[in-house]
């Protein structure tokens, strides 16, 4: 318990690779480690406050309509600037879903515990990006959370996989990628969990596994990174709440 509030931050990064990383011997994935790491070291490190405070970021949808249509639109469009490079393919399996489809993958996504959005948004968004963000620049903080998702993530790459390395590069552009797009959505919207969920949820919901496809979202980084750089050398960021 004392190490937990001496130690939020590196104490929810140990037990969201360790709950994961925990099933991997049974040839599974807890891509709910994060979320399960949140709910235990935020009541832990800061109480009620950090709790209701969390709370509030997952629900907070009070935000300009147009950081709504670019969560709900830009992974679309990310999605189909790579159908129309690699066209239909074995590695587009949704290219040509209905959107009866898309929609329902969509809603489960944003209610399912067990997979990503909800399972990773509420730790990377909700607790690791303010408490990283206090201390280092925006640019900083991303590119050291980056690899922190990506090395979590890695053990998909030897399950189940028929070339894991194809997978590990897929994982590692792909993460780092939309781990920028991530941070930059979170704190424009200030700090709202709900908008990342939403898009975590949209780009989910039509699974590319191209290169093409995570090597668009590498691109969409880079230019976030020129677009807005005054805010991603800053000293910390303005835009988003103290952190949990």
């Amino acid at each position: 318990m004392r190490v937990i509030r001496s130690h939020p931050l590196v104490a929810f990064f140990v037990l969201a690779f360790v709950i994961a990383w925990a099933l991997v011997p049974f040839g599974s994935f807890g891509a709910f480690g994060p979320l399960v790491a949140a709910l235990v070291v935020v009541p832990i490190s800061r109480g009620r406050a950090g709790l209701a405070e969390l709370g509030r970021r997952m629900v907070r949808w009070r935000v300009r309509w147009y950081w709504w249509a670019l969560a709900l639109t830009l992974p679309l469009a990310v999605h189909g600037a790579a159908v129309v490079v690699t066209g239909p393919s074995a590695g587009v399996p949704f290219a040509s879903a209905s959107v009866g489809t898309v929609v329902a993958l969509f809603l489960l996504r944003l209610v399912d515990p067990f997979d990503g959005p909800l399972g990773e948004e509420p730790g990377w968004r909700g607790v690791a990006v303010p408490g990283m963000a206090a201390r280092l620049s925006p640019l900083a903080a991303t590119s050291i959370l980056a690899v922190v998702i990506t090395v979590w993530h890695l053990p998909l790459a030897f399950l189940g996989e028929d070339d894991p390395w194809s997978a590990v590069a897929f994982i590692v552009v792909g993460t780092v990628g939309v781990t920028f797009w991530y941070s930059w959505l979170f704190a424009h919207t200030g700090g709202s969990v709900l908008l990342c969920l939403v898009a975590h949820s949209v780009e989910g919901a039509l699974p590319n596994e191209t290169l093409v496809y995570v090597g668009i979202w590498l691109v969409v980084a880079v230019v976030l990174v020129v677009i807005d750089r005054r805010w991603w050398v800053g000293a910390t960021s303005p835009l988003l709440s103290a952190p949990i």
